[in-house]
């Protein structure tokens, strides 16, 4: 089957063999992760102004080729790698098509990754990338690409998994994707900072199915330290759906809620507590996404609600709190507005067309939102 992403012509597996999507055997090829793809494209765009020396690029898990294609593309150094001799040789031929320089190496991506460097990795693995974490921090130079599709394990849903996946206790929340990316990004940042490396976020999304992270590298001890000091715990009451946090390695939970009295009051961490990006990378972002990109329109809708997001964990669902205070729920810009009115910082969250994010507890949300009661 023949598809065209990005302007470049890609021969994949057919749909119908269920390969693309991660079922059965065969190289794997996902169309719906074209958004995924899109925004790499833009981000490594943006990327090299931000680092003009930055030009090799490792697409580690290849398989039908196609982000590893679009990166040289972009004139990007590409070498791309996978252990299916089918899927190397189809990157092959992809690559030859579109008269593009490729190195293609049937190989694994863990051995590959301890043997060369790259100034810019790109995980993209069916599942949890953990397994992959330690080579890409231990010889990457400036920024790792990861895409996690267990988001299952990461929010909590599957807890005995997410626990040894990830090191770290998910719940599953009504904010549950951003549980997920929060999890994530506490593996890596613990995982780079082993190898005295800071890897902070600068750009990261929720998106369908998958959480998606861009982690830019500080080889200085120190600010891996730093990194560290963004990680903490989330308590959270399964009742009346009030949440704080803290900063630190050893959680101090309180036995009740403080709001309702309630005792099934849960924790969650350690989290990345941090910026999940850097506002003027993802405005740079935004503006490297074009026309020839199939997902243009939604890639441009999700990195403008990325760059107004407020820097607080966690964001609210209205519909939930809605139903739990049996009212209906107002347009969100009116919601919005009203919290606004009152004093409070609000903004629009992008996990979902109804998550926003606003520094008010949940009983000033409700009184604030009060005035149709």
């Amino acid at each position: 089957m023949r598809v065209t992403e990005g302007g470049i012509e890609f021969d994949v597996p057919d749909a119908r063999d269920g390969a693309s999507e991660g079922r059965g055997e065969g190289v794997f090829y996902n169309p719906t992760q074209e958004l995924n793809r899109d925004v790499t494209v833009a981000v490594l765009r943006a990327y090299r102004e931000r680092e003009p020396r930055a030009d090799s690029y490792l697409d580690a898990m290849t398989a039908s080729g196609v982000r590893a294609l679009r990166a040289a593309n972009e004139g990007w150094d590409v070498t791309a790698a996978d252990t299916d001799a089918d899927a190397v040789s189809l990157t092959r031929a992809n690559a030859d098509r579109n008269d593009l320089s490729v190195d293609v190496r049937e190989r694994d991506a863990n051995a590959l990754m301890y043997d060369t460097t790259h100034d810019v990795i790109d995980l993209d693995p069916f599942g949890t990338p953990i397994p992959f974490a330690d080579a890409a921090f231990s010889n990457a130079r400036d920024m790792v690409c990861v895409t996690a599709t267990d988001t299952a394990p990461l929010c909590g849903a599957h807890f005995e998994s997410g626990r040894r996946s990830y090191s770290a206790i998910p719940r599953n929340t009504d904010y549950h994707p951003e549980m997920g990316l929060r999890i994530l990004l506490s593996a890596l940042v613990r995982t780079a900072a082993r190898y005295d490396t800071a890897a902070r976020p600068i750009c990261s999304h929720v998106s369908r199915h998958y959480a998606r992270t861009y982690l830019e590298l500080d080889g200085r001890a120190t600010q891996a330290d730093a990194c560290l000091d963004e990680l903490g715990y989330v308590h959270h009451c399964e009742d009346c759906l009030t949440r704080n946090h803290e900063y630190g390695f050893i959680a101090h939970p309180p036995e009740d809620c403080p709001a309702c009295g309630s005792d099934r009051f849960v924790t969650a961490g350690p989290l990345w507590l941090g910026a999940i990006r850097d506002r003027d990378f993802v405005a740079s972002v935004a503006d490297h996404i074009d026309d020839e990109m199939g997902e243009a329109a939604r890639a441009g809708r999700l990195l403008d609600t990325l760059e107004t997001e407020l820097d607080r964990p966690t964001h609210y669902d209205q519909h939930r709190l809605c139903k739990e205070w049996t009212r209906s729920a107002p347009a969100m810009d009116d919601f919005l507005a009203d919290l606004r009115d009152a004093g409070f910082e609000a903004s629009r969250a992008h996990y979902h067309g109804t998550a926003f994010k606003t520094d008010a507890s949940v009983a000033e949300i409700r009184e604030a939102t009060s005035a149709g009661d």
